[in-house]
């Protein structure tokens, strides 16, 4: 009784730990910080990042644009579709947004008015 009690035991300490390394979690994929030659009216330095988002039901990718270099507060854009494979060919940032183009060909505009404010 008292093996059959260590293997259960043992179990749920597998799965604990398991559970655990898998907890959600995220990454920034990829950064673009705004460059000097482009200003915005809250006088703010923004920057743009790709962030990976996984959690027990798979994966999410979302593009972050925010003056706040932890990501915690800033302008959030889901992306539906995006393959693993998919890198950030380009940023182009504007006094009228940002522009990200996907190698797929893609591209993805944030308005200036979404991001600046502290947005």
């Amino acid at each position: 009784m008292k093996a059959l009690g260590l293997v259960l035991l043992g179990i749920a300490l597998g799965v604990a730990l398991s559970v655990a390394a898998r907890w959600p979690h995220w990454e920034a994929v990829y950064r673009s910080d705004q460059p000097a030659t482009v200003a915005y009216a809250d006088g703010s330095r923004h920057l743009l990042a790709l962030v990976r988002r996984s959690s027990f039901v798979g994966e999410s990718h979302q593009i972050f644009v925010g003056r706040d270099p932890s990501l915690s507060y800033g302008h959030w854009v889901d992306i539906e579709t995006f393959a693993e494979s998919e890198s950030v060919k380009t940023t182009e940032w504007t006094t009228s947004g940002v522009r990200v183009v996907f190698d797929t060909g893609h591209e993805l505009f944030v308005p200036a008015r979404y991001f600046i404010g502290g947005r």
